[in-house]
């Protein structure tokens, strides 16, 4: 074979190997070994995700994606929708289809099922129906089609959806894909054949309009996840059992943190008294650790003229989306609800002349800002209108943007650590070089914002994915992806570098040759929101937070009324040395007291009766180990400060 009939693979170890023109990626897993052959999903070609049995004509870079690979996984899904889709036509005759989707766990299938019921009554006839499908091993099979061949096909199968969905496509850009007895309109990728699928469940069904549009019709989206084994969706399936009991509303309730009323409005949660503890300790423990790296702290206003958001680009950017302006009396005068601290900060930059001696400016804000989601989409504390950012905004010489960077995430990183986020990756979110019109400022700044945050975050160390097309409107981010206990993957602290709000702003600083230059902008939230960071911290330690930031630290559990008076004095004792608590006065016996304590999640019960009172002494118990014996106060005290420095 010659050499012009060869093309050269660059695979992702570095390795470079020739291979016949045409040669697929499923021929190249072969080529490696037939165990990573019978795995291969899909191909990752120059970056571009495509089916592992599509020619490849080219030199190219090569990744071979199974399902330990994300876009492994969603192009499995992706397929399973294309099978859902398959079997609901075999027992739905009549139905029509909209769009079937992978997301993040399953895939969705939105259908329009011409009259017929469907329930969770249907879903096990339904997942039977997949699995026999997919026993039949038919292959994932791709075809360009022409626009009007398209439409005809659609026409002629009654199907106004896909009808729909092709007016917006351009002629040789269309292609389907079948398997089995189903062709759908598809850009792809797929998966080989139907046969890897090997286990499935429908997980739920809702109503959904017809693109997003309530004047369309009522489609029904049926929910459902597949799996390559049995044990792999018996697994999750358990997770999800674990999820529901970790649930952060579930239990939010039951600690008496926070709640919700309809009253005050939708995604405008209410924080409790225990709950405003641990949010007032986890500011505290962010204030120290900003003040001793330079932080100073600053208080905005709630609201701001709209002229201010104009000014930033939020307005333009966001406005529509927003909560709508606020009339005063005075009909030249439109606030808006704050939805982001950064513009204030800029007007606090401007309050005085600054120099290159005075950078940088490091400003801190607890700051509460409000933006309009829609109700579908509000969760929990997870997704609100009005949250806290644990905002800081560090004005910088250009020279200074990447060490101050640095900076920012090895606080970030103290944070993690001290609240036992030990799973993270960091995801660099920079611009879509196709679509720049969706940002601010030229190419010369966003490059060398993109520069400092890719050699900043290699210099620590950080396992770090790229993703285009993330960066915020004004400038690129390292946002820090957290997993959780249950393996689920959270955007939580987030570092930005800006060079356009300095810009729309005016702000500018004297340098060493009397001369005037702009700040450059480092925008950082290591907890994100203080509403998300909670609810995340509820379910990843399931209620068990750790001793330094336990609303109810001690509970102090008198045997009997006789022994009050001595509980009291313990528990004043214990307030002088800022460990805070209870005392349970409830006229119950002791071992119910201690099983309230338990499910309260309180770590440490202090048992008070006769011996303990005449000894001077209490009897320690500790959440999920047992007795410690009894202990002077003092000797409590000790015990509880060295767990507490252990863990911050």
């Amino acid at each position: 074979m010659s050499e012009q009939d060869m093309i050269r693979v660059t695979l992702p170890d570095g390795s470079v190997r020739e291979y016949p023109r045409g040669s697929s990626g499923l021929a190249i897993a072969t080529s490696i070994s037939e165990g990573l052959a019978r795995n291969v999903l899909a191909a990752k070609v120059n970056g571009v995700v495509q089916d592992a049995t599509r020619p490849i004509d080219t030199d190219a870079t090569v990744q071979l994606l199974t399902w330990n690979d994300t876009e492994g996984k969603s192009t499995f899904w992706h397929s399973s929708a294309h099978l859902l889709a398959e079997a609901l036509e075999s027992l739905y005759p009549g139905v029509k289809f909209g769009i079937g989707p992978p997301i993040e766990n399953g895939f969705y299938y939105d259908v329009d099922l011409n009259g017929q019921h469907f329930s969770q009554d249907d879903f096990k006839k339904v997942e039977d129906k997949m699995l026999e499908l997919a026993r039949q091993k038919s292959e994932y099979s791709r075809r360009p089609v022409p626009k009007d061949e398209a439409v005809a096909y659609f026409e002629e199968k009654g199907d106004p959806y896909k009808i729909d969905l092709l007016k917006d496509l351009e002629d040789g850009t269309i292609t389907f894909y079948s398997q089995g007895n189903f062709t759908d309109l598809c850009r792809g990728p797929h998966i080989p054949n139907t046969g890897f699928i090997r286990a499935a469940k429908v997980m739920n069904v809702a109503g959904a309009y017809w693109r997003g549009d309530e004047k369309n019709k009522m489609l029904t989206r049926i929910y459902a996840i597949t799996f390559p084994k049995q044990k792999e969706l018996d697994d999750y399936l358990h997770l999800l059992e674990e999820a529901k009991k970790r649930d952060h509303r579930k239990l939010g309730k039951e600690l008496e943190l926070f709640a919700f009323s309809e009253k005050v409005g939708q995604g405008l949660p209410l924080w409790l008294p225990k709950g405003t503890l641990l949010r007032e300790r986890l500011e505290n423990f962010l204030r120290k650790a900003q003040i001793r790296a330079g932080y100073s702290p600053v208080v905005t206003p709630h609201i701001g003229s709209k002229q201010l958001y104009v000014t930033s680009g939020h307005w333009e950017k966001y406005g529509k989306d927003s909560f709508q302006p606020i009339h005063t009396p005075d009909e030249n005068e439109e606030f808006l609800l704050k939805p982001m601290n950064c513009p204030h900060h800029c007007e606090i930059y401007k309050t005085k002349p600054r120099s290159y001696r005075d950078l940088p400016l490091r400003l801190a804000e607890f700051g509460t800002v409000y933006r309009y989601e829609q109700s579908g989409e509000l969760h929990g504390l997870t997704r609100v209108r009005g949250f806290t950012q644990d905002d800081a905004h560090i004005f910088c010489r250009p020279d200074q943007v990447k060490e101050e960077f640095i900076k920012v995430i090895d606080l970030v990183l103290y944070v993690f650590r001290s609240l036992g986020f030990e799973d993270f990756s960091a995801q660099i979110s920079l611009r879509d070089p196709e679509n720049k019109q969706k940002y601010i400022g030229g190419d010369e700044a966003w490059e060398k914002a993109e520069s400092a945050i890719v050699e900043a975050a290699a210099e620590r160390g950080l396992r770090t994915v790229t993703e285009l097309g993330e960066a915020a409107f004004y400038g690129p981010k390292l946002d820090f992806m957290v997993k959780d206990a249950l393996g689920r993957k959270w955007q939580l602290g987030t570092i930005q570098v800006d060079y356009q709000l300095p810009e729309r702003f005016q702000l500018e600083y004297t340098g060493s040759d009397n001369q005037k230059y702009r700040p450059v902008m480092i925008h950082r939230a290591p907890f994100g929101s203080l509403e998300r960071f909670i609810a995340i911290l509820i379910e990843n330690s399931a209620g068990n937070f750790p001793l330094w930031l336990s609303p109810d630290q001690v509970a102090i559990l008198p045997i009997s009324e006789k022994y009050e008076d001595y509980a009291n004095e313990v528990f004043f004792s214990l307030q002088e040395t800022d460990i805070r608590g209870f005392v349970d006065h409830r006229d119950e016996k002791i071992g119910r007291k201690i099983r309230d304590a338990e499910v309260s999640k309180v770590p440490f019960m202090l048992i008070v009766g006769e011996k303990e009172q005449a000894e001077g002494k209490i009897s320690v118990r500790r959440k999920g180990q047992g007795d410690l014996g009894a202990m002077s106060i003092p000797e409590f005290v000790t015990l509880f400060q060295e767990e507490v420095k252990l863990l911050v």
